[in-house]
């Protein structure tokens, strides 16, 4: 049931993005472009077993599966690959500090039918870290391993992955990273910044190579993804290459780019259809319409009077101002 162990490298993928790697945001890349995993917002594991939270973590979970039949192909709006391929494989993140709760929500992670399982325990935003969650556990591997432990046991042999940072205040490779390594995980991404450099100082993929060489050593097994500062599809190849790393996360770079994943540089026109056709998917999944400006936004670039076609772009405020605005081109 190990997905990992199937896949050809190098492994190319999404990064998961609170607020941006929604549905409507994974089937652009699966029509376009698919990537080699697929990954869910990340959602609290506490909230996903809890009566209140519940209703809101399983709306996010949601997942285009494979068409069964030529029935269900024909409905599709997609190529042939994408309508028989669906999301797959997809991963589920989660966060959260309570090995108990973590138990739970991986139980009900594995009854969805998602092919993984992956914990955050990198991400440095305040609220998270308060729950003892995220970025913090790099200070409590103890308690971290006995999060892993606790997944492994709910998630009913899925695989279980972690993505983390090189540490918290400072490099902590040498005894964050094999704490980590030592629960035999199927994947470990690793964002190349501590916690306190958050997105702003350049990634260290320099120090690639040492966290590769420490994988070899406690669990060969182990898939090892590079993240940070990964611009081009071609960028993430050489890396790879340089590294030694079985591939690489790809985050900002992706947000109006369906088609990173393809040796194809979409022309003006095709940007501009993709707006169109994600406003109408996240109108379907619904949401406030302001949350998907930012996608709509960064598909308008790179391309003579962008900046002008925006600023229009940004004052509509619907779906159909959208239609509009779009018919006017």
């Amino acid at each position: 049931m190990n997905f990992w162990e199937k896949l050809k490298k190098p492994i190319m993928v999404a990064a998961p993005m609170s607020g941006v790697t929604d549905e409507a945001f994974r089937l652009m890349f699966l029509k376009y472009g698919k990537p080699d995993v697929f990954w869910t917002e990340f959602i609290s594991a506490a909230a996903l077993v809890s009566p209140k939270g519940r209703k809101y973590c399983l709306n996010v979970l949601k997942f285009k599966k494979p068409a069964k039949s030529q029935k269900a192909f024909r409905r599709a709006r997609q190529n042939a690959q994408s309508a028989f391929v669906g999301e797959r494989p997809i991963v589920a993140q989660i966060f959260g500090s309570n090995p108990v709760e973590i138990e739970k929500a991986c139980q009900v992670v594995a009854d969805l039918g998602f092919d993984g399982i992956d914990i955050n325990m990198g991400c440095p935003d305040k609220d998270i870290e308060k729950q003892g969650a995220g970025s913090a556990l790099i200070k409590n591997p103890d308690l971290a391993k006995e999060i892993i432990r606790a997944a492994k046991r709910g998630a009913k042999n899925l695989p279980i992955s972690v993505k983390t940072r090189l540490g918290y205040a400072k490099n902590e490779i040498k005894t964050w990273i094999p704490a980590l390594l030592e629960e035999n995980i199927s994947a470990l991404t690793i964002h190349f910044r501590t916690r306190n450099e958050f997105y702003l100082s350049p990634a260290h993929w320099e120090l690639a190579e040492e966290i590769v060489n420490l994988k070899n050593e406690i669990s060969p097994k182990t898939i090892i993804i590079g993240n940070g500062d990964v611009k081009t599809l071609e960028q993430a190849h050489k890396l790879v290459k340089e590294t030694g790393v079985d591939g690489v996360m790809i985050g900002r770079a992706v947000l109006g780019n369906p088609w990173f994943f393809t040796d194809h540089l979409p022309t003006t026109k095709e940007r501009l259809k993709a707006v169109i056709e994600h406003a109408k998917l996240y109108d379907k999944f619904g949401g406030p319409f302001d949350a998907v400006k930012k996608h709509l936004h960064a598909y308008v670039k790179s391309f003579e009077g962008a900046r002008e076609l925006r600023e229009k772009l940004m004052a509509t405020k619907s779906l159909l101002d959208v239609k509009m605005w779009y018919k006017e081109l």
